[in-house]
């Protein structure tokens, strides 16, 4: 058996496969890809064609393609890719003058972390979530890590703000409301380098609860003017906490343009002046109660219901009636119940009418003015016109005596 594969013939054979096979390697050597390299755009890249210097000259091609964006080719066997765009990504392969595969990468292009844009929301005392967008897009994946402190904070004294499985959204629990301004640490890592971005912010100014829930509206049996409104706290705030909240309630017959108000501290309240017959919209916003710096929240989704009905009575059609059916004069201006207090959005359209009386009233008081002196005025011409005349009277009377005697 040794004899037989030491003989001529299997020499050649042996040969003649290795040769044949030799191109196909080379072949399937181009669909693998054995490092990933990254490069800045519109910058000057270099790809090596392996560890070792190639003294032998080497051809590169991009994507089994022998046409390469504006390049050069070094002496050991580097390409250099000039200028960078979009286009100059992709696998990059590097062969010998035999034709076979030396080196392969994967070419992927970006810009450094920049500045990013950070916003924070503070949707109760114990929380806040952070949120941010990169200026300008890198184009690469990127890493965030997030800490957080007080003003002149000591750098041992910075705690974790935890970054969700998004990456662009960090929650701090628990923040020490009672430090004046905060301070949001950010920083972007991706292949090409990492930045640090911070930003500043007081809680108890972006303190903005959640809007209500669950707002219901229910009409009051035998009252055709009433309507009950409940809704509850926001899920986000904590009630065994000693922060209440202030509610503001807004309602209208459905199709005005003017809302009436009240306020509650209570999750219910009862409306008193709901215009009979009609669907009304009723909305709900809270507030921090003591702080009057924090900010309302937005109004809940609105709830609807019409005022009871006697069953005798006809009941009017479900529809949205035009703004000119309301008249200024029915619109339900708000009341002010044991529990709730009210001012209208609109003072210019309550005050018109006493402000109309008051001028008037200033005019005629002008008027009565006038009029007493000018009859003060009168008398007193004529007043003295009679003693002028009695004056000169008794003048003559005295020279009649003299002329006598």
């Amino acid at each position: 058996m040794p004899g037989l594969w030491s003989s001529p013939v299997c020499l050649t054979v042996i040969c003649f496969l290795s040769w044949s096979l030799a191109p196909s390697r080379a072949q399937n050597g181009k669909d693998e890809v054995s490092g990933l390299q990254y490069g800045r755009l519109e910058s000057n890249v270099t790809l090596a064609c392996g560890k070792s210097p190639i003294r032998t000259p080497v051809v590169w091609h991009l994507n089994h393609s022998s046409e390469l964006p504006w390049h050069q080719v070094t002496s050991n066997g580097s390409l250099i890719l000039l200028q960078t765009d979009h286009s100059a990504q992709g696998d990059y392969s590097c062969y010998d003058n035999q034709g076979l595969l030396v080196h392969s990468l994967r070419l992927r292009l970006g810009y450094p972390p920049g500045e990013l844009s950070i916003s924070c929301r503070v949707p109760s005392h114990k929380h806040v979530r952070c949120s941010w967008a990169d200026s300008t897009d890198t184009h690469l994946p990127s890493e965030y890590t997030a800490s957080y402190g007080g003003n002149n904070q000591e750098e041992d004294g910075w705690r974790p703000c935890v970054v969700d499985a998004s990456g662009k959204v960090c929650d701090i629990y628990h923040p020490g409301f009672w430090q004046v301004t905060h301070i949001l640490q950010v920083t972007e890592t991706n292949a090409l380098g990492s930045s640090t971005t911070q930003a500043f912010f007081k809680l108890h100014e972006l303190l903005k609860p959640d809007p209500p829930e669950s707002v219901v509206v229910d009409s009051v049996e035998g009252y055709r003017t009433r309507l009950m409104v409940s809704w509850s706290f926001p899920s986000s705030w904590p009630q065994e906490d000693a922060f209440p909240l202030m509610f503001h309630v807004r309602y209208r017959p459905q199709g005005s343009s003017y809302w009436s108000e009240l306020f509650s501290e209570e999750g219910q309240l009862t409306i008193f002046d709901a215009l009979a017959g009609h669907v009304h919209q009723v909305e709900v916003r809270a507030r921090d109660e003591f702080n009057q710096w924090t900010q309302w929240s937005e109004w809940s989704d609105p709830g609807f219901e019409r005022p009871w009905e006697d069953d005798s009575t006809l009941r009017p059609t479900e529809e949205v009636f035009p703004e000119e059916f309301f008249p200024s004069e029915m619109i339900p201006v708000a009341t002010k119940p044991a529990t709730s207090t009210a001012k209208s959005q609109h003072p210019e359209y309550e005050n018109e009418g006493s402000l109309g009386l008051v001028i008037l009233l200033v005019l005629f008081s002008v008027v009565i003015l006038s009029t007493v002196l000018s009859l003060a005025f009168v008398m007193w011409v004529k007043q003295r016109r009679r003693n002028q005349a009695n004056k000169q009277e008794l003048s003559s009377m005295v020279k009649m005596k003299s002329m006598s005697i």
